[in-house]
């Protein structure tokens, strides 16, 4: 029950985070540019959501496929079928609960192909892991090809969250982020060193070894060409919609793939720090393209619309998903006897 209360809290708060954005980014909109901003929504061209939601249904589905190819190394082919069931009913989960998906996702293969739940943990972690480098491989594109809008813009980043009020560098607050650290390391070595004969600290443990084979699979890839690939691909098909979807209001129509490089590296962050992207998402898209003389209200208007082109994709197909998971299943289940 305590744990549960925590976790609905926790989302409570991030959800909070994402209105507040909202309500902030309304808020920077001036009272004389509001038209500028109704009629960015008025007049956006919404058939592109359509273009839109095909080139992230495939990004989706190349997800769903690099997946399988961490599993082989492990002994383990699931269908394809159900793997991308279980990655579009993820997205749909952490819709309402922010990581709750990663866990799902690993349920449904574990329940419908008998992999494993512990070990496909790993799995995830090392995609995790490869998206992190690859965000961070797009932010390097994007200030190779915007090193002025990307640089002026870190730079603001970095002076929020590194100075005090009165404007000057708060060493207290990178002491703070650092201790904190430490001690939550300190605290973790001591919890599995004297209470290592708890069913939960063995579980523990049996998790930690299931994330460890699923990162080792890595090693092992028989395919690595096709992994980094379809790796190349998702991230490919990102910048690709983000790169339409900027067509899709006046006043970003006139952007060019650079641009939609930059924005979809720093509305990333977005999609990182609130459920869904919800407010951050549209924020950052937005502060990010003011730097490429974009006024705010427009880039909120456009970041908004790309942000409710996604976030339907997810509804829509993760819908459709749990819809077709159990027939899929039991139809295959009938053909196999």
């Amino acid at each position: 029950m305590k744990k549960r209360l925590i976790a609905v809290l926790k989302y409570l708060f991030f959800l909070g985070i994402g209105v507040f954005l909202v309500w902030w980014s309304l808020h920077q909109i001036p009272a004389d540019k509001w038209g500028e901003f109704k009629n960015s929504l008025r007049t956006a061209r919404y058939g592109l959501i359509a273009p839109v939601f095909l080139i992230l249904s495939l990004s989706h589905l190349c997800r769903a496929l690099r997946w399988r190819i961490l599993m082989k190394p492990m002994g383990y082919q699931p269908s394809i079928v159900n793997t991308f069931f279980a990655v579009m009913i993820g997205y749909l989960a952490n819709l309402a609960v922010p990581r709750l998906g990663e866990v799902l996702k690993c349920t449904i293969l574990a329940k419908y192909e008998k992999v494993p739940a512990e070990k496909l943990v790993g799995t995830i972690v090392a995609e995790r892991a490869f998206d992190v480098i690859s965000l961070g491989l797009v932010f390097v594109l994007a200030f190779i090809l915007q090193f002025e809008v990307v640089g002026e813009y870190g730079k603001q980043l970095l002076k929020d969250l590194l100075q005090n009020k009165a404007g000057h560098f708060s060493a207290n607050k990178l002491m703070i982020f650092f201790g904190s650290l430490l001690i939550v390391l300190i605290a973790l070595k001591v919890w599995f060193r004297q209470f290592a004969h708890l069913n939960i600290v063995i579980l523990f443990k049996k998790i930690l070894r299931g994330i460890w084979e699923g990162l080792s699979s890595v090693n092992k890839l028989q395919h690595k060409g096709l992994f980094f690939f379809y790796s190349f691909s998702i991230w490919s098909l990102y910048i690709i919609g983000t790169w339409v979807g900027l067509y899709a209001t006046q006043g970003t129509a006139q952007l060019g793939i650079q641009d939609a490089i930059t924005a979809l590296a720093f509305a990333s962050i977005g999609m990182i720090i609130t459920p869904g992207g919800i407010g951050a998402y549209a924020f950052f898209m937005a502060k990010v393209l003011e730097k490429s003389d974009i006024p705010f209200e427009i880039g909120f208007a456009n970041g908004t619309l790309q942000w409710f082109a996604q976030f339907l994709i997810v509804l829509i197909v993760g819908t459709i998903c749990v819809i077709l998971l159990p027939i899929y299943n039991k139809k295959k289940a009938y053909e196999g006897n």
